[in-house]
């Protein structure tokens, strides 16, 4: 009547972002079929190889984009479901049940997303290729075959494997790359950690973001996303589906079921827009400054006779350019970014309501309820309240 306790042995280092989404798909999956198992995985949430040679269970999902798990595990008589990036060519794939992320697709979404904003160039930033950045590559890969079979150049620069000892060489190097790019052009990360990298390495080099370098990282990682001062667009992976797709190809395995497909590849869950690459193709460079100008400081309450004194024109002269170019003016620009700031924050974070006013400048948080009900129709709160269902219910 009641199906048996198993022992479920989960090899993953948590301590990565990728790696927690894959374990709450998993916790969801067992929520959901109302498992009874035993999950067993390392108290720091790293896995211990040595252990795992010893370990005696039912089941196990582990990452073998690590190719020393995949090394480990390829032979073992326990069931197991293999999780990590999709590859190009079919042989490289493990022969066992596997659920992959679709590298390709994350590339694409990034991609279309790029020039779909007018970008006339494109750029790739990756790792170095080594056995543990397979994955990496077949993103360089995806990114070379994409752009070229569109007519365009692929410029790539895989850079360091990053440390402290060699961080001021690694952003040297970065920094020569950068200079060296045609611009405007559109460049993609292989994560946002990489793409983080870009960003501090374009603010020294005073290189505007998104105006002359647009930037989209792939992970969309909460944690970090506003560790710099111009917000991060990222393709979110459907890292927790495919956890929830690993746990129930197990279930089937440990029930003695077939497994109908030994091969799930998930698609991407698409693409959080924000500041990096909100690019527009704008051709005087004095609108361009000031566009730039406004992205940064509107939320410091400037004004636009600031604006005009940062650009070192007239008034009208600016004004005139500026309308001609955006369509509407500086005031209008200045409102509808500090707008669009505080809508991220509302929806995006759990920070009081006259926290988000002030940080967004405005002068108390009854104006930003006025300015929430005239553009939105609603309250900060209902805003969101409203976006959370809209999400629940989209995943």
């Amino acid at each position: 009547m009641f199906e048996k306790r198993y022992r479920l042995n989960l090899v993953f280092n948590a301590n990565k972002v990728y790696d927690r989404q894959v374990i709450e798909g998993i916790g969801e999956y067992l929520q959901a079929a109302q498992c009874d198992w035993d999950v067993y995985f390392e108290d720091d949430f790293r896995s211990r190889l040595d252990a795992l040679k010893h370990w005696k269970g039912d089941g196990i999902i582990a990452d073998f984009d690590n190719p020393e798990v995949e090394e480990i595990l390829k032979t073992t008589d326990i069931p197991t479901v293999a999780v990590g990036g999709s590859y190009h060519h079919k042989k490289d794939y493990p022969r066992l049940p596997y659920v992959a992320t679709d590298n390709a697709a994350l590339v694409r979404c990034a991609y279309q997303h790029l020039k779909r904003k007018g970008l006339p160039q494109f750029a790739f930033y990756g790792v170095p290729s080594t056995d543990y950045s397979r994955w990496a590559c077949e993103r360089e890969h995806a990114f070379v075959e994409q752009v070229r079979s569109d007519g365009f150049e692929p410029h790539v620069h895989q850079g360091f494997c990053t440390s402290a000892e060699i961080w001021e060489t690694a952003q040297h190097a970065l920094e020569a790359w950068l200079n060296n790019l045609p611009k405007p052009i559109g460049i993609i990360a292989v994560t946002d950690s990489r793409a983080r990298h870009l960003l501090q390495v374009c603010d020294h080099l005073n290189i505007l973001v998104p105006e002359q370098v647009a930037i989209v990282g792939i992970d969309n990682e909460s944690m970090a996303r506003y560790l710099n001062r111009t917000a991060l667009s990222s393709v979110e992976q459907g890292s927790k589906q495919m956890g929830y797709e690993a746990a129930k190809m197990l279930h089937r395995m440990l029930l003695g079921y077939p497994v109908e497909n030994s091969l799930v590849v998930v698609d991407p869950i698409g693409i959080a827009e924000r500041q990096s690459s909100d690019y527009r193709a704008l051709h005087d460079p004095y609108v361009i400054q000031a566009m730039h100008f406004i992205r940064h400081n509107a939320c410091r309450g400037v004004k636009v006779a600031q604006v005009v004194d940062y650009i070192g024109i007239s008034r009208t002269n600016l004004e005139t350019r500026f309308i001609d170019e955006i369509g509407c003016s500086m005031h209008e620009q200045l409102h509808m970014t500090k707008f669009y700031r505080a809508c991220e924050l509302i929806t995006s974070t759990d920070l009081p309501f006259d926290e988000i006013a002030r940080t967004c400048g405005y002068p108390s948080v009854q104006y930003m309820y006025t300015v929430s009900r005239k553009n939105l129709g609603m309250t900060p709160g209902e805003y969101r309240v409203s976006s959370r269902l809209g999400k629940d219910n989209k995943s």
